[in-house]
């Protein structure tokens, strides 16, 4: 499939289109970021979970690429979807449901378009992680993926220039984990001995909201480049 992601109306980044294959780049960049920091997400999970954060992510992202490749989906909201299902059939305890409900709810979201603007996006992820927060039923500051997740959408907006602050903001959410006492799940049986880690689960998302942003960096500098041609 051609990738037509695009600045349609040069110099108007509102205007920016995002196709299958921009989505197909993303999860395949967070799989990737995935396999480079799955030793330090289980480091993470070890001080205050059960240490196999890491190989969770890594062997649930494998599949998600695996499957892509296998089923090449027709929509933005098709890819997600099939990811979220592949997450939730391959990674164990809670992160699979977390990540699937995530992925699936946010490509329910976006519907059958071929081709979503990056507004469309924003509020799209903005249903899938109020999903994840009845799932969990947790909220901001619990020490969750909620605290990586939920000021990342806050930042998103109609440009892929919010790509990179959602990707700031969600870097900062995971490292304002630390000094929390985690309130929902298996860190939370710790009490305040679970101050002082930062939350696997909050850092694993900000991999892949960083991932989101890489990929529409790069999908920029395609379009500046091929503007310039």
């Amino acid at each position: 499939m051609a990738d037509r992601t695009a600045d349609r109306t040069a110099g108007q980044e509102g205007e920016h289109t995002l196709d299958t294959a921009f989505f197909i780049r993303w999860l395949t960049t967070a799989a990737q970021a995935v396999e480079r920091e799955a030793d330090r997400l289980t480091e993470l999970d070890s001080a205050i979970g059960d240490a196999d954060h890491g190989s969770n992510l890594q062997r649930g992202f494998r599949a998600v690429t695996a499957a892509l490749a296998q089923e090449p989906p027709g929509s933005p909201g098709a890819v997600l979807a099939l990811a979220g299902k592949r997450l939730i059939s391959t990674v164990g305890g809670a992160s699979g449901p977390l990540y699937g409900t995530l992925l699936r709810r946010t490509g329910k979201a976006l519907g059958d378009a071929p081709e979503v603007s990056p507004a469309q996006l924003a509020e799209a992820l903005r249903v899938g992680v109020a999903a994840v927060a009845q799932l969990g039923g947790a909220k901001a500051g619990d020490k969750t993926m909620l605290d990586a997740l939920e000021p990342a959408v806050g930042a998103l907006g109609a440009s892929y220039a919010t790509f990179a602050e959602a990707a700031g903001a969600a870097g900062d959410g995971a490292l304002a984990t630390v000094p929390l006492q985690a309130r929902k799940g298996r860190a939370s049986y710790l009490g305040e001995r679970s101050i002082g880690h930062q939350d696997p689960g909050a850092t694993s998302s900000a991999l892949l909201i960083t991932a989101l942003a890489d990929t529409a960096g790069a999908a920029r500098a395609s379009a500046r480049e091929d503007g310039s041609r």
